[in-house]
Order: C-alpha cells, then sequence, then structure tokens
C-alpha cells in the first residue's frame, strides 16, 4: 500500500498544480467548453486521490486483496480518465493534434474509476463496514 499511498500524494499535489494552472493559465486560452473539460479532469484526480488516501489507511488496519484491486483500478482510472481529458483539451496549445486519438481513452478510465469503487464496495459489504 505504500505505492497507493504515493499515487495519493501525487495525484492531489499535481491536481492542485494543475487547478491552478486551469483556472490562471489557461483562462482565456482554451474555449470555455475546453476549459470545463479540463476542470473536469482536475476535479476527478482530486477526488480519487483522497479515495486512494482513504483506501490505503483502511489497507493498512484491514489488509485485503479487495483494497489492492480497488486501488488499482482507480489509480489506471485517474491516470486514463483525466489524463486523456487533458491532453484533449489542451491539444490546440500544446500542438498534440494526435490527441484526438485518445477520444477512447476517457470513457475507459471511467470504468476503471467505476469499477474500482464497485470493487471497494464489495469489501465493504464483506468487512461490514
Amino acid at each position: 500500500m505504500r505505492l497507493v499511498l504515493l499515487m495519493a500524494t501525487l495525484y492531489g499535489f499535481s491536481g492542485v498544480i494543475l487547478g491552478a494552472f486551469g483556472a490562471h493559465g489557461l483562462k482565456g486560452k482554451l474555449a470555455p467548453d475546453l476549459l470545463v473539460s479540463f476542470e473536469t479532469g482536475v476535479r476527478y484526480q482530486l477526488i480519487h486521490a483522497v479515495l486512494l488516501l482513504v483506501i490505503a489507511l483502511w489497507a493498512r488496519t484491514v489488509p485485503s486483496a479487495l483494497l489492492s484491486w480497488s486501488a488499482s483500478l482507480v489509480a489506471a482510472g485517474v491516470l486514463l480518465f483525466s489524463g486523456s481529458i487533458y491532453l484533449l483539451a489542451t491539444r490546440d496549445l500544446t500542438g498534440f493534434t494526435w490527441a484526438r486519438a485518445l477520444g477512447p481513452v476517457t470513457p475507459i478510465g471511467g470504468l476503471l474509476l467505476i469499477g474500482g469503487w464497485l470493487v471497494l464496495a464489495v469489501w465493504a459489504w464483506r468487512n461490514h463496514a
């Protein structure tokens, strides 16, 4: 779970930086709908950074393969979901025109996030949380 705790802190740290960048550095440079998309990526990243932190803390008291699976799904989901949104939203500024090909990656990341929550629910049910 040390890696999960590290991922939680890195996602939280970078989420705050990306949120500030979006609010101050991208305002006026991105179309309003793209800025909203970027902010959505930040919001999901920060929410799931907290979830990873909670999972890591629970795993210290109740070690479980389900918690490991949940954390893995969430960590991968954030990377694919938020990461693809950041690239898609900023593709015109960065010149990453190939980012359009990442469109299908976003829902895959979302499915991984849903899976992480579902596995966590199974863990909670089995542990009478």
